[in-house]
């Protein structure tokens, strides 16, 4: 059939449509793992332009970890920086796009041993 089907046209348009709005309503988060001499640290970066859909700030950093380690196994995660990290040094993971509502839009996240350059050390 030689014919476009334009309803079909219509739904790719919307879905299109639809991933771009929720991808201008996201807000990407990087994070990583502040190592100290007792303790790891988990860190969120947030966005200066955060959007106004984030209400507490403390519920949307536990769910930034969450997803990070959905996506991340912690142990063997936290065994490669506990090898390779020195104190002071912060190591980055990646980072997360996620709409308030929790859905993940995108994310860049990777353990620290599969990437060059995994780790910063000016501890931002």
């Amino acid at each position: 059939m030689s014919d476009a089907d334009p309803d079909h046209d219509g739904e790719t348009d919307s879905g299109a449509t639809r991933q771009a709005a929720d991808a201008d309503e996201a807000d990407t988060f990087g994070v990583g793992i502040h190592v100290t001499d007792e303790e790891f640290q988990f860190v969120v970066h947030v966005p200066s332009s955060i959007g106004s859909g984030w209400t507490d700030p403390e519920a949307f950093q536990r769910l930034v970890e969450r997803v990070v380690w959905d996506h991340l196994e912690q142990g063997s995660t936290l065994r490669e920086i506990a090898a390779s990290a020195t104190t002071g040094e912060t190591v980055t993971l990646g980072t997360v796009t996620l709409l308030p509502d929790g859905t993940v839009v995108d994310h860049t996240l990777s353990a620290p041993g599969t990437r060059e350059g995994a780790t910063d050390g000016g501890g931002r």
